[in-house]
């Protein structure tokens, strides 16, 4: 079986590194926002080229914490995109906020400043775009737009740590930003875990608050906070990967790239790289309109694949209500064709051409 992640090869080349760090904290008992947890957000900091990084207990968390500490609230309006995971609108309902769906461009998947401008009303108070699938996000004009109109960026890093935008990484733009390291994620965990960056010493000091009880000084509690730290092993494991995640990031993009040029004159579309960002493909995902069809074959063959997103956030029975008349033709025809392959930093040539090869069957059956 072909995996659409092989995490276990992945660990076998770090397993050492990983089971020595794991001993060294369980000897020293150290587990809650311990030496490991500061040496990571210190060394991610440093990475992404920002002030503050954050770390807490997830990517959801990492969103929330980062509305709630740029002062979203009821009442105001975020606008963001339709099709993502719903932990993008999941963060903004979390703080009273109402997400504004827009539509997306056909060849990044991403929502565009046109659109953008288009949704600011006067309750808009900021915008959380998402660098889909590892794709950055026009961030200079995006940001241009939130300057114009005084909103707050946020920008949804889920999927694109090592991203860059003009050699500067995505997470580094906008007032706040949240990453993810589920175990799947270019930077992945073995659970749970996020990041929130910011280059506000004010931004920072309270998202420290939100994430331990909103207690800065042990058992003196100044705001109604959360129990969302990042754990001591999880950020064993992290500095380990981030030692190595422009390697992994290198390797996805050569398996994507050799994706596309095997697959250059099949009837389907593959990823589109803009001239703006560099793409780190935490997923593989073309457009067909066999899908199923494709889907079939290469489950058939037990080579993993998948929908990302088959459901846009609009059309979810939890939204339905609210975005009642709202259409989003783009995403909709994306959500109906689009589907994803395995992408991994291990993911060998021979295994990229046998996957292709399958794809190539239905074509020409």
């Amino acid at each position: 079986m072909i995996p659409m992640v092989n995490l276990q090869a992945q660990y076998a080349e770090i397993q050492d590194e990983i089971v020595g760090g794991f001993t060294e904290t369980l000897n020293n008992c150290a587990f809650i926002l311990g030496p490991n947890v500061q040496a990571f957000e210190k060394e991610a900091a440093a990475y992404l080229g920002v002030k503050h990084a954050i770390g807490c207990a997830s990517g959801t968390d990492a969103l929330h914490l980062a509305l709630l500490a740029e002062g979203i609230g009821a009442g105001d309006e975020v606008i963001t995109s339709a099709f993502t995971f719903i932990a993008t609108a999941e963060a903004i309902k979390y703080v009273g906020a109402k997400p504004v769906f827009v539509d997306i461009d056909p060849g990044t998947f991403n929502i565009t400043p046109e659109n953008i401008e288009k949704a600011i009303t006067a309750k808009t108070k900021a915008v959380m775009p998402v660098h889909l699938f590892g794709q950055p996000v026009d961030l200079p004009a995006i940001k241009a737009i939130c300057d114009k109109h005084g909103l707050k960026l946020i920008e949804d890093c889920a999927q694109s740590f090592g991203a860059t935008v003009y050699n500067k990484q995505t997470g580094s733009f906008g007032n706040a930003a949240g990453f993810s390291f589920f175990p799947s994620k270019n930077l992945g965990c073995f659970g749970d875990g996020g990041l929130v960056t910011t280059d506000s010493d004010a931004t920072a000091a309270k998202i420290k608050q939100y994430r331990n009880h909103g207690s800065d000084v042990r058992y003196y509690h100044d705001v109604i906070g959360y129990n969302s730290r990042l754990d001591e092993l999880q950020a064993v494991v992290l500095r380990a990967k981030l030692k190595r995640i422009d390697q992994y990031n290198a390797a996805r993009r050569h398996a994507a790239h050799l994706y596309s040029e095997l697959m250059a004159d099949l009837p389907l579309i593959t990823p589109y790289e803009d001239s703006i960002g560099v793409h780190v493909y935490h997923q593989y995902t073309l457009l067909s309109d066999r899908r199923d069809e494709v889907m079939k074959a290469l489950q058939d063959q037990q080579i993993g694949c998948a929908v990302y997103y088959p459901v846009p956030l609009h059309q979810q029975n939890v939204f339905k209500e609210e975005c009642a008349g709202v259409s989003l033709p783009v995403t909709e025809s994306v959500a109906a064709r689009c589907f994803s392959l395995p992408i991994c930093s291990n993911l060998s040539d021979d295994t990229v051409k046998q996957i292709v090869s399958v794809i190539q069957s239905v074509f020409q059956a």
